[in-house]
């Protein structure tokens, strides 16, 4: 039992001297997984963009699109900086970034709603920013359900129906919804947890594969095993390295998993036990699965590099989290 530990800790140690002798591996190893999550974290922390200035451009000129603008000036997400005359005036303001969207009524605006037909309200949004595109939508989509139930009420009201009645006509179940884990509908809280996670995966992987890669192109690779564990006993060298991997990670990963959603105030559950629990499988799944490739496929430093980062974003699709599985087309013969 002592020789067996005694092999596993010599393993251990060369591994040690390879991570922290090769500057490529310390950069993944320990840059990677402090500087990402702190610097996509700094990006999204501000989750909400409030008062986003915008342009009105009311060819209407009625009372529904009077009120309409006022809604929409109302909302926490907008504010109705410029009253526009013509479209060109307000494509001015908005190609000069003083205004990030604009919301444009037609002249038949309110002849569509007298004769009960669709009337459209055109927004064109400044999709240089998540943000802007987000507030402009959802302070939009507020004011026009809301718009859409007023004058609904209005029209049941003019047949006749007292307002009660109109009520329940227009909403005989009442509907309370309350959005579990991400109360803001802030794009960080939904994005960061994944890619914190994709993040882990990522540099761990590469690491391991770049050693791997190292060793083959070198023919070395036998030189980093002892010699009288060279044509048996492979698991104790396995777990040698896993051992480093595991030692290396196990701080890198609380720190993106436990300390960083705290600071930014990430939604998370569970404890510290409970994300360990389910930590240190995931860590080993990618190192031995790193270590297969890199031995099996992987015969230079850098070569595998450029297909895990073209294939990195299709990887995070693939998870289900940005794309819903329900979603995705059935592979078909």
């Amino acid at each position: 039992m002592i020789k067996y530990l005694h092999d596993i800790w010599t393993v251990l140690s060369i591994e040690v001297r390879r991570v922290f002798s090769d500057s490529m591996v310390l950069v993944i190893f320990f840059l990677a997984p402090i500087i990402y999550p702190l610097l996509f974290s700094f990006i999204y922390s501000n989750e909400n963009v409030e008062n986003l200035p915008i342009a009105v451009v009311d060819e209407a000129v009625c009372a529904e699109s009077k009120r309409f603008i006022h809604k929409l000036d109302a909302t926490p997400e907008l504010e109705v900086a410029y009253r526009c005359h013509s479209m060109e005036e307000a494509q001015r303001l908005f190609k000069n970034h003083q205004v990030r969207s604009i919301f444009y009524f037609p002249k038949d605006f309110s002849t569509r709603l007298a004769a009960l037909e669709t009337a459209r309200v055109v927004v064109f949004g400044d999709m240089s920013s998540f943000y802007y595109y987000k507030a402009a939508l959802t302070g939009g989509n507020s004011v026009l359900i809301d718009e859409m139930h007023t004058i609904e009420m209005e029209r049941y009201e003019a047949s006749g129906l007292g307002s009660e009645e109109a009520t329940i006509q227009m909403q005989p179940v009442v509907l309370e919804n309350t959005t579990l884990f991400n109360p803001s509908g802030g794009y960080g809280s939904f994005f960061l947890p994944g890619l914190l996670m994709l993040v882990i995966h990522q540099t761990l992987f590469l690491g391991i594969c770049i050693l791997c890669g190292d060793a083959n192109e070198n023919r070395r690779a036998l030189s980093y095993i002892p010699a009288h564990l060279r044509t048996r006993s492979i698991y104790r060298v396995f777990i040698g390295r896993s051992l480093c991997y595991i030692l290396i990670y196990i701080p890198l990963t609380l720190l993106d998993l436990w300390f960083i959603p705290r600071w930014f105030h990430l939604p998370q559950l569970g404890n510290l036990y409970n994300i360990l629990m389910f930590l240190l499988p995931f860590i080993l799944a990618v190192i031995f699965f790193a270590m297969t490739v890199g031995h099996l496929l992987v015969r230079q430093k850098i070569s595998h590099m450029l297909c895990l980062v073209f294939l990195s974003v299709k990887h995070n699709f693939l998870t289900g989290m940005l794309w819903q599985p329900a979603s995705m087309p059935r592979y078909r013969l």
